[in-house]
């Protein structure tokens, strides 16, 4: 008799909310034009122009200066990397791969040897391609691992891992509206994410409205960064046993995060999260996935100047990529 309850209550359906019953679908709007970028982004005109080999050999400057002379400009090296970085290539085949593309388009300019070109690549200034916009915009923050050394995946599941595994910490900042990567700081494991998002905070071009992150951010020098700034909107959640920082009857400016911190006694988490639009925080996640599907979670190089250089790279890559075209979607009811 139990054997036979059990498979009774075995073949007996799962009871599902309603909200459970139905998963979320989701549909494109602009499905074509998606599809095109996808496509453009295999086009070898999108990181080679005419532009850069115009400007492949710097132009001389004043009287000339004695000893070696630099061969190649720095648009010329950003180039390359942008190529070793979009195909997963090593030096010496990043070498090879631009050789042959600038013979087939019978462009009168030298490669760079490997060796130069890893040389060149420590402290090299790059830019972060963004769109121009005189509206003040909103930010999201985000931070994840890149990986220098260790061992695989599969390898740590089935014998753990060793001692020798270094990471470096990948900060970003995010635009909510053009999921563009406005600033990036890539720092050791053991910087935590209010200090970078103070540089963050800095580094971002133009006016900020509002910025969001998680609760990593809670801490005065960040919200002293974002005040400092001129941030009227700090959208990071406060601790469970926060305390007020500031009296209420205090002449002085009412601070952010206890103005954030009284909404939410009265109101709750949930509903706070909501009415400030914190869960649009999850865009600056979602840039992190798209950097490490496009370009993986480690980090090719080994001193840490060149780490910046190589993050920096990625990330002006990323724009390009996303200023092809992003998916618009809605929700099916």
């Amino acid at each position: 008799m139990r054997l036979f309850g059990k498979i009774a209550g075995m073949t007996q359906k799962k009871q599902v909310s309603p909200r459970q019953s139905k998963k979320a679908s989701y549909r494109l709007r602009n499905w074509s034009k998606y599809n095109q970028s996808l496509v453009e982004r295999g086009a070898i005109t999108v990181w080679i122009d005419e532009e850069v080999l115009a400007n492949w050999n710097p132009q001389p400057e004043g009287k000339r200066k004695r000893g070696g002379q630099v061969q190649y400009s720095d648009q010329a090296i950003e180039c390359l990397l942008m190529l070793k970085a979009v195909y997963r290539l090593p030096y010496r085949q990043t070498i090879g791969f631009a050789r042959s593309l600038l013979n087939l388009l019978d462009a009168a300019v030298r490669v760079p040897d490997y060796s130069l070109l890893c040389k060149r690549s420590k402290g090299l200034e790059v830019a972060l391609p963004t769109s121009q916009t005189d509206e003040p915009q909103h930010i999201v923050l985000d931070s994840t691992g890149l990986k220098v050394y260790g061992e695989g995946e599969w390898k740590v599941r089935q014998h753990g891992f060793s001692k020798r595994r270094t990471w470096r910490k990948l900060h970003l900042s995010v635009n909510e509206d053009t999921q563009e990567l406005q600033a990036l700081v890539l720092t050791e494991a053991n910087v935590d994410d209010a200090e970078a998002g103070k540089k963050l905070i800095d580094d971002t071009p133009g006016s900020i409205e509002a910025v969001g992150g998680d609760g990593a951010y809670d801490k005065r020098k960040f919200y002293e960064a974002a005040t400092q700034r001129g941030i009227q909107q700090v959208n990071v959640p406060p601790r469970r046993d926060a305390k007020i920082w500031q009296h209420g009857n205090s002449k002085k400016a009412p601070l952010p995060r206890d103005e954030n911190l009284r909404q939410i006694r009265r109101i709750g988490y949930t509903k706070w999260k909501e009415a400030s639009g914190y869960h649009r925080r999850s865009l600056a996640e979602t840039a992190v996935y798209r950097f490490k599907v496009i370009f993986g979670n480690t980090l090719s190089t080994r001193t840490l100047s060149r780490q910046i250089t190589e993050a920096r790279i990625k990330a002006a890559a990323l724009n390009r990529i996303t200023q092809l075209g992003m998916p618009d979607s809605y929700r099916v009811a």
